[in-house]
């Protein structure tokens, strides 16, 4: 039996913290699911189908080097509906510091209450991106700053070309 997991987020865009957690991830399962949120009241800086090209190419080595079946979707349901219909047995979840702990910890409870059969697991970040948050890299770049630090070279390109101003 194949253990699939399942791992949310809005990756806008994938910085080295969520890779982090990707990676780690793939250790503990034989599939991983990466789910993008995608909800219409939010306007993300790079729309789905930019965040599903950046995970497929940060994920291609993660995915050779632990043999792990990395598969890339987008879902605009409630995370743990998402994770059943793709059959995962584990919701993993990236923890930087205390306040992810509160959060998630209630998250967990509530995803147990509706999907008892359906565990969490929290990854604790490495300390070398454990401060990195998408949403800081997204301001950093926006108000020209250099995001190199926290975002692959990659990413680190498609976020200057997303946010140079037009001439």
């Amino acid at each position: 039996m194949t253990r699939i997991g399942f791992y949310s987020g809005s990756f806008d865009p994938v910085t080295l913290g969520h890779t982090d957690v990707i990676e780690r991830a793939c250790r503990l399962v034989e599939k991983l699911v990466i789910g993008i949120g995608v909800h219409p009241a939010k306007s993300p800086l790079f729309s789905a189908d930019e965040r599903i090209d950046m995970l497929k190419v940060e994920t291609k080595t993660i995915a050779h080097a632990t043999g792990t079946d990395i598969e890339i979707v987008t879902f605009s349901s409630l995370a743990i509906e998402a994770a059943r219909s793709h059959k995962a047995s584990v919701i993993f979840r990236g923890l930087r510091d205390g306040a992810d702990f509160d959060y998630e910890m209630q998250m967990a409870g509530m995803n147990g209450e509706m999907a008892p059969e359906v565990q969490t697991v929290f990854v604790a970040a490495s300390p070398n991106v454990r401060h990195i948050a998408a949403n800081l890299v997204r301001q950093i770049a926006l108000l020209g700053g250099d995001p190199s630090a926290f975002v692959s070279e990659a990413v680190a390109r498609r976020l200057k070309a997303k946010t140079l101003p037009a001439k």
